[in-house]
């Protein structure tokens, strides 16, 4: 073969080890085969068959159509899925993807292939830090470099990256030895007489092998850093989840002072509530929670408010629709909402004054109410409250976490008037059960928002 043919024929074998494993990364099937340290027996043969059966179809290509002799990457396919697969999946790819090279005549092509997948695979096992296998670089400047740094401050004989690139060099000169002594016994593309097209033909046999290895990496990061993303996530909502406002606790103790002398039952009472309260913070570790949950929760928040400030001077009205109480919300959703009615918009009025509370359905979407009819808020207020953190620790609280949990889908918005009240309306989606929470909802949302 000519060698301006040859070069021609090893860049698009490159084109086509990009293009292979670029198109097998979107799968979500063959990424879950992919990135995991063990495998069951079924899960290592379609692993096998995933990388198999392309590059089975390059190499009748190749045979049915001469032109096509850089589609046939069996040998270097045959490398990386043993390292990847370790020894039983790249001899049993190596056997399958030689299969038509064998059929065609090439009698040693599966040998060599399940040679080669089985050396592959025993390097895997080699490997002390499997991070090596996916920081493998085709670039062997780079691979001494990282060699001489490595063993400056702690010698050490066996460096993985080279001894993978020293096989791969190996293994190709088994290969081109092969095809040179036994005609047609193997197919490789080979030009003795030049010794720079000779060195390219080796450069891009480890190129396509490395190309491979960084797509398949690259991949492999982006899914560690959505993972690390979620997890923060998690661990937000968990802090979030658990705030809880220690003027209350200081209140409600103060409270209880008062009645153990004057009403030892109600101070009782009180106390049970307060258990309650602080059980369900403790012990909670669900992100969401049935609406009627909540309200119940309300329910023992509002009681030891009323012991506060005194029936005649809070009063609770709900308006609620049954069907939107199975609905699932994030939990603790409505205390700061609560909270921040009693003592921004009560607290201040001396006659008191009453909470409503609503929920209902409407348009596919759960709407929730909280109203009060205290002092509410003058022009420069509500400019202020726009970002939340002007409403206090818990209004802000809540923004950031359904900004957290459903992005730019739910909506909370504040409608006050000075001296008439204020209401707070949340807009969620509907989750109507704990199972309809999608796994990596964190991760999802998050996505939603960049």
């Amino acid at each position: 073969m000519e060698p301006r043919l040859i070069l021609i024929n090893l860049l698009v074998k490159l084109g086509v080890a990009a293009a292979v494993s670029s198109s097998l990364v979107r799968s979500k099937e063959f990424k879950k085969l992919l990135f995991r340290e063990e495998r069951t027996f079924r899960q290592k043969v379609f692993l096998v068959l995933w990388f198999a059966l392309p590059i089975m179809t390059g190499v009748w290509i190749r045979i049915s159509q001469t032109s096509f002799a850089a589609s046939d990457i069996s040998f270097e396919t045959a490398l990386i899925l043993g390292v990847m697969g370790g020894r039983w999946a790249g001899s049993l790819g190596g056997f399958l993807m030689g299969v038509p090279a064998v059929l065609h005549g090439e009698w040693a092509a599966i040998p060599f292939l399940v040679l080669c997948g089985f050396l592959a695979g025993q390097l895997r096992t080699m490997a002390a830090d499997k991070d090596d296998i996916w920081s493998f670089s085709p670039f062997i400047d780079q691979s001494i470099f990282r060699l001489i740094r490595r063993n400056l401050p702690r010698p050490r004989l066996f460096d993985w990256q080279i001894m993978f690139f020293m096989t791969v060099v190996g293994l190709r000169f088994v290969q081109s030895e092969l095809a040179q002594n036994l005609p047609h016994s193997i197919f490789s593309i080979e030009s003795p007489n030049n010794f720079w097209v000779w060195g390219a033909i080796y450069a891009a046999t480890v190129a396509a092998v490395g190309i491979e290895i960084k797509v398949f990496n690259s991949v492999r990061i982006q899914i560690k850093l959505e993972e690390q993303e979620r997890l923060l996530l998690h661990a937000r909502m968990e802090a979030l989840q658990n705030q809880i406002n220690p003027h209350f606790l200081f209140n409600t103790l103060n409270s209880i002072s008062s009645l153990v002398r004057f009403d030892p039952d109600r101070a009782r009472d009180v106390i049970f509530k307060l258990a309650t309260i602080l059980r369900r913070l403790l012990n909670t570790s669900d992100a969401f929670a049935p609406l009627r949950d909540e309200f119940e929760f309300i329910d023992n928040y509002l009681d030891i408010e009323v012991v506060r400030f005194g029936r005649d001077k809070l009063r609770v009205v709900k308006e609620l629709d049954p069907a939107s109480l199975e609905v699932m919300v994030p939990a603790m959703l409505l205390q700061p909402l609560v909270e921040n009615s009693i003592k921004h918009g009560l607290s201040p009025k001396v006659e008191g004054g009453s909470i409503f509370l609503r929920s209902r359905l409407s348009d596919r979407r759960l709407i929730i109410e909280v109203e009060d009819d205290g002092v509410g808020m003058g022009g420069t207020q509500l400019e202020q409250s726009s970002s939340w953190a002007g409403m206090g620790i818990g209004m802000a609280n809540i923004s950031e976490r359904l900004q957290v949990l459903y992005g730019d889908t739910a909506r909370m918005t504040i409608d006050s008037h000075e001296g008439k009240g204020t209401l707070i309306r949340i807009r969620l989606p509907l989750v109507e059960s704990a199972s309809a929470v999608p796994e990596g909802f964190y991760a999802e949302r998050s996505s939603t928002r960049r």
